[in-house]
């Protein structure tokens, strides 16, 4: 892995709204641009943090795409999320100290290091930040607690369009496309994170495509009817 020990400026990153804080005066910005350490590049198919390894700091995503996953007793290894440019991971490791996760770049990644211990310091100083750091905590458990909703009570069709519609609404939160993306997970990737085998994946992508929901060639999707997929599925159990 490649450590820059670069200048970063969150006040002219492009991704600034997303993971940082709004409404911070010009000093405010200031203190937080001294929060980013370094930034980190990471090779696809390389981790970022391994479960087990001590816990030092977050990781704001400036571009790539990860996933997160755990070894189950079997040796399998279970995706718990994926992540992508804007958002923030490696809050699993504040609990206990120690990253209860892997974190794994599904395509070359950079992300921006930040410090807990310089984060804690500031949050003191810039209430703002200290709000941030918590609704980011809460969006979390929200997402933690969609994504047991889904796997426990919707059945295949419900947990691939419901999966799809949340990946569609982050990525124009970025200024993507509404109705177009590429997967950055593999079939086997989205099953083992939704709970289904990756034949169930491939027959329900192939379903939504005979409906004419869906345009599917390999890794790139496109949404030909968001109103049917939100139908599908119960809009409150979109995690």
């Amino acid at each position: 892995m490649n450590h820059e020990t670069i200048k970063v400026a969150c006040s002219n990153c492009n991704l600034r709204e997303l993971c940082m804080p709004i409404g911070l005066n010009h000093d405010e910005l200031n203190r937080i641009d001294d929060l980013v350490a370094t930034r980190r590049h990471v090779k696809r198919g390389d981790t970022l943090f391994r479960s087990g390894d001590k816990f030092s700091s977050l990781y704001a995503i400036r571009t790539g795409f990860f996933k997160t996953c755990v070894a189950t007793e079997d040796g399998r290894d279970q995706v718990t999320g994926f992540q992508m440019a804007g958002e923030v991971i490696g809050l699993d490791g504040i609990v206990s100290d120690n990253h209860s996760c892997d974190a794994v770049a599904l395509e070359d990644a950079e992300v921006c290091v930040m410090p807990y211990d310089r984060i804690e310091d500031l949050s003191r100083e810039v209430h703002g930040l200290q709000r941030h750091v918590h609704k980011i905590m809460s969006r979390e458990i929200v997402r933690e607690h969609g994504v047991m909703l889904l796997l426990g009570s919707m059945r295949a069709e419900e947990r691939l369009a419901a999966f799809l519609l949340n990946l569609v609404q982050r990525l124009h939160a970025r200024g993507f496309s509404q109705s177009e993306l590429i997967l950055r997970m593999s079939r086997e990737e989205i099953g083992s994170f939704l709970g289904m085998k990756i034949e169930t994946v491939s027959r329900t992508f192939s379903k939504f495509a005979d409906e004419g929901i869906v345009e599917v060639k390999q890794r790139h999707v496109r949404i030909m009817n968001t109103q049917a997929l939100k139908d599908i599925v119960n809009p409150q159990a979109c995690v």
